[in-house]
């Protein structure tokens, strides 16, 4: 692969990882079965995904004043399913068990956003998110890695046999 197609691929991976609801562990196992080197793609995904999260907890104030304007003042709706699931995680596991759980069935923006709202405070939060999403990040490397290699596409990527045929 020639340096600017890694470069367009690096960045494609930062920028998904950044996105909320596409999660940096995603971002790393689609990376790894598409054949780009495990130990950047890691790197750039996490750093997406981790910064992300960060601003969206150092703004989360304004997020939410953002949020009640949108909404309306004196409009309170029911909690969904998913704000249910969390704050009963909150509840059993504290913190530490919405920031490795929620990640995986809501996404870190979101969890880290619950986390705050249900009493969190920005520098625990922010620990705990970043620990979590570290973890899930290297969970998932390894699994695709081992994954991949299983399959027998450990020099060429799933994604480029694709491109080569066409």
């Amino acid at each position: 692969m020639e340096f600017m197609e890694l470069l367009w691929a690096y960045l494609v991976v930062f920028v998904l990882a950044a996105v909320p609801f596409f999660e940096g562990y995603g971002v790393i196992a689609l990376a790894i079965i598409a054949g780009l080197p495990a130990v950047p793609s890691i790197l750039i995904a996490l750093f997406g995904n981790i910064l992300t999260v960060l601003l969206l907890i150092l703004f989360v104030n304004k997020i939410k004043e953002w949020r009640r304007k949108r909404k309306g003042e004196g409009e309170e709706k029911n909690p969904s399913k998913r704000a249910l699931r969390a704050q009963s995680l909150w509840k059993k596991y504290g913190l530490p068990g919405l920031a490795f759980i929620g990640p995986l069935f809501v996404g870190s923006h979101l969890t880290a956003f619950m986390s705050l709202s249900f009493g969190g405070t920005k520098k625990k939060t922010s620990i705990w998110m970043v620990a979590s999403i570290v973890v899930w990040g290297l969970v998932f490397a390894v699994l695709s890695h081992f994954g991949v290699d299983i399959l027998g596409y450990e020099d060429k990527g799933f994604f480029k046999d694709l491109i080569e045929k066409n």
